[in-house]
């Protein structure tokens, strides 16, 4: 269904600048977010009209990219209640043994839990941009054969945004929407924990005669390999309190077995990773309709640089040996003035900026010898940095929100707080 085109408003002329005032800069400060703003991505491109394909392959290629994400998230499920983090089980090369016929039901559990949150979370962006009169595509689903199963979904606006409250409506529909499911999801998990009898002591009969308290001396035990651990981030620890019964929870390190509340952890952190306040983040355009696009580029500067620094803290330290600091050392300096040329104009200055982040990490490990951020950060940093960019464009109409938006706005903001965790796996 197609919607008329977006009306933009008109232009307000600027005042003329004073006869004797100096000429800008326009790498001064007060230019800084305009000339350095990323790609145009899903929530603020323009672009060309072109002729719409036939609705029979839009569906089909939708509906296609969504069962083959289904079956790979599905596999990811059994590859992770199995305890494991990786390739998928397609049973051939270096990929693990194919699922046994119990396995499927916890593989599919998962994959309709998960990828019900993120479902939801893209149909929320999508109506909301129907009903804003934007005309937008339908969630593109991406499979992936490792890890969990999925690069997530995106939607495509095929109209550019005219004003702030479309940004800021689009951008918060998706997390809210998703952040419900994932909270449901979550209390119907707990409550309805099964007994360890009927169901952890049958994966590890090991440990049923320890009983509940089978923690206490399974992990104790030098001979006990350590496994895989799935943080808790707040919410899912009030949400445990509130609903579980504490003699059927499953020990941090056995969590992985239980399909839905790993799939309900897993989906708080991602509505989490979607409202960080950087760029074109659905966070990044929530936080831009609060505070306008110089005081939101100005903040989410911080919050690049703030990342980066905690992504690859502990990497090096005074105490790192010489082989380490001569093979990885130009990489990362490489690295850093990589992610940091978008930040700043001029390459003298992403040279200054990545220098005095890495020597802050250098005096944070002196300060603390053994702290360690987490280097998996990194990646997404660069990807942030070179692809979506951390600046946010300003919208032709940047009228400041109602009040009912501004504090919808900053519960989503609470709600990343109570949602994030550093890292989602120890």
């Amino acid at each position: 269904m197609s919607f008329p085109a977006n009306t933009p408003p008109l232009p307000t002329p600027e005042p003329e600048p004073a006869a004797n005032a100096p000429a800008a800069r326009p790498d001064s400060p007060a230019f800084l977010p305009e000339i350095i703003s990323s790609p145009p991505t899903d929530l603020g491109c323009a672009q060309l009209e072109q002729p719409e394909p036939p609705r029979w392959r839009t569906y089909t290629l939708h509906s296609g990219l969504f069962l083959l994400t289904l079956l790979t998230t599905t596999l990811a499920g059994v590859q992770l209640t199995r305890g494991e983090l990786g390739l998928l089980p397609l049973g051939f090369g270096p990929f693990p043994a194919l699922p046994a016929p119990a396995e499927w039901g916890r593989g599919l559990t998962f994959a309709a839990c998960f990828l019900g949150v993120l479902t939801v979370h893209e149909f929320g962006h999508y109506f909301t941009a129907r009903w804003n009169r934007v005309r937008s595509s339908l969630p593109y689903f991406i499979p992936f054969p490792l890890g969990l199963g999925t690069f997530g979904a995106v939607i495509r606006l095929r109209e550019r945004l005219f004003s702030r409250r479309e940004v800021f409506d689009i951008g918060l529909a998706g997390p809210l929407a998703g952040f419900v499911v994932a909270v449901a999801v979550l209390i119907y998990g707990f409550m309805s924990l099964p007994p360890l009898e009927e169901y952890l002591f049958r994966i590890h009969p090991e440990y049923a005669r320890f009983g509940s308290a089978y923690g206490q001396f399974v992990y104790d035990s030098q001979s006990q390999p350590d496994g895989l651990t799935l943080a808790k981030p707040l919410l899912y620890q009030l949400l445990e309190r509130a609903f579980a019964d504490p003699t059927r929870l499953p020990h941090p390190r056995e969590l992985l077995h239980f399909p839905v509340l790993l799939a309900g952890a897993l989906s708080l952190f991602f509505t989490a990773l979607n409202l960080l306040p950087i760029g074109q983040l659905d966070g990044g355009h929530i936080l831009y309709g609060l505070l306008g696009h110089r005081r939101f580029n100005r903040l989410s500067t911080l919050f690049f640089t703030g990342f980066i620094f905690y992504a690859g803290l502990g990497l090096f330290s005074l105490a790192t040996d010489a082989e380490t600091w001569l093979y990885w050392g130009a990489p990362y300096a490489l690295y850093l003035f990589v992610v940091f040329r978008r930040v700043l104009p001029g390459r003298r200055r992403a040279l200054l900026l990545g220098a005095a982040v890495w020597l802050a990490q250098l005096a944070a490990a002196l300060a603390w010898p053994g702290i360690l951020g987490n280097p998996g950060w990194l990646v997404f940093g660069l990807v942030l940095s070179r692809l979506t960019g951390i600046y946010h464009p300003p919208a032709p109409d940047e009228t400041p929100l109602s009040p009912g938006r501004r504090v919808l706005g900053w519960v989503l903001v609470a709600i990343f707080v109570l949602c994030f965790t550093p890292s989602p796996f120890k």
